[in-house]
């Protein structure tokens, strides 16, 4: 990536305006962080863009930071979210919602308030619940939260599009005002089945118990959608009544209902939960799957206060192999006793903490 980083923005703003020829997907990366006299420079080229390109590359680098933490598109997210297309403000709106930035309230309220196009509002009622979160650990002023939840909750009963009722209620979900709990319940006793998937989200996002029994109710239900997301939010209220229908669904037909079981099972924990997860990572084939399967163990280890699980904890078939690990493990001191003999005195182990694990609500890798 050294080669990218010296490439002339000339040469990048070149190639965006080349229409015949494709854009080289390894420039995206240069895009990284964009400031100062570049940015300015790609702020004045992208109105002459064509509208396909703007769309691809915008799509482009929402897929490109949810990959690699390390990479930031947030100022042209920022500089772009006011296009004239629809598409484009609404992953504009996406590419914005791994950033916990206040300033950008005012910018998600806006659209809220004014878009003509539904699913850019329901976009940016889904970065507010981010901020609502923030503001329910302190992270946020009082009276910027009080704003949001405001306009969050008044957009839910007054907005004719259900996909943004819907974004409104599982962003509302994090918050702990009294009123939000009679939204939830009458979502989820609605006959509408986005309300109901809408409702389970926020009934997790609560973190509150008193869902258990609504949230076990749909763990069976025929609808994929419905039993991911029950799976989900038994994970966020850490139901242990779950453990056994959790583990059942890891099986599931449905991929985001297993990757969604899988997770759930990992912020609960348990021994049960963890040999789980152990059995269905030695048995996996799909190294993407292994992969996530690997970072719920570090997960429920997490979880549990344990050390993490690694294929490594298992010795090999060669006895003179587990001997060496064996050996590699022990933590020893030698000592000389004076007559050639030596004697073995293993240290005690200190506590290691373990740093903090997030899951991502946008699901990656293995997750739908």
């Amino acid at each position: 990536m050294a080669e990218i980083s010296e490439l002339p923005f000339q040469t990048l703003i070149d190639a965006l305006l080349d229409e015949d020829t494709p854009f080289n997907p390894q420039y995206l990366y240069r895009l990284s962080d964009l400031e100062g006299e570049e940015l300015t420079l790609f702020l004045e080229t992208w109105p002459r863009l064509p509208l396909w390109r703007r769309q691809a590359l915008m799509e482009d680098l929402l897929e490109l930071g949810k990959a690699d933490d390390l990479l930031s598109f947030e100022n042209i997210g920022r500089n772009v979210i006011a296009d004239e297309d629809p598409q484009v403000r609404v992953v504009a709106a996406q590419v914005l919602w791994e950033f916990e930035e206040r300033d950008l309230a005012p910018v998600y309220l806006q659209l809220l308030k004014s878009d003509p196009v539904a699913e850019v509002r329901a976009a940016s009622a889904s970065g507010l619940g981010q901020l609502v979160y923030l503001g329910e650990i302190d992270r946020l002023p009082a009276e910027i939260l009080e704003e949001i939840e405001d306009s969050l909750l008044h957009i839910y009963h007054h907005d004719q599009a259900v996909l943004v009722q819907c974004r409104a209620l599982e962003s509302v979900g994090y918050s702990s005002r009294s009123e939000i709990a009679e939204l939830i319940e009458s979502a989820f006793n609605s006959d509408d089945h986005e309300l109901m998937v809408s409702a389970l989200i926020a009934m997790g996002r609560s973190m509150d118990s008193r869902w258990e029994k609504s949230i076990l109710s749909m763990l069976n239900n025929t609808q994929p959608s419905i039993r991911a997301e029950a799976a989900r939010a038994a994970g966020e209220i850490e139901s242990k009544d779950a453990v056994s229908t959790l583990i059942e669904l890891t099986t599931d037909s449905e991929e985001n209902v297993r990757s969604a079981a899988i997770w759930s099972l990992s912020e609960i924990g348990g021994e049960r939960a963890r040999d789980s997860l152990e059995k269905l990572f030695l048995e996996s084939d799909d190294d993407i799957e292994a992969d996530f399967l690997q970072s719920a163990l570090d997960n429920v280890a997490f979880t549990d206060g344990m050390q993490p699980f690694s294929i490594l904890d298992f010795p090999e078939d060669n006895p003179e192999d587990e001997l060496l690990e064996m050996l590699i493990s022990q933590d020893t001191s030698v000592e000389s006793d004076g007559n050639g003999s030596m004697n073995a005195n293993q240290n005690d182990r200190d506590g290691q903490d373990l740093d903090d694990a997030q899951y991502d609500d946008e699901d990656e890798g293995f997750q739908d």
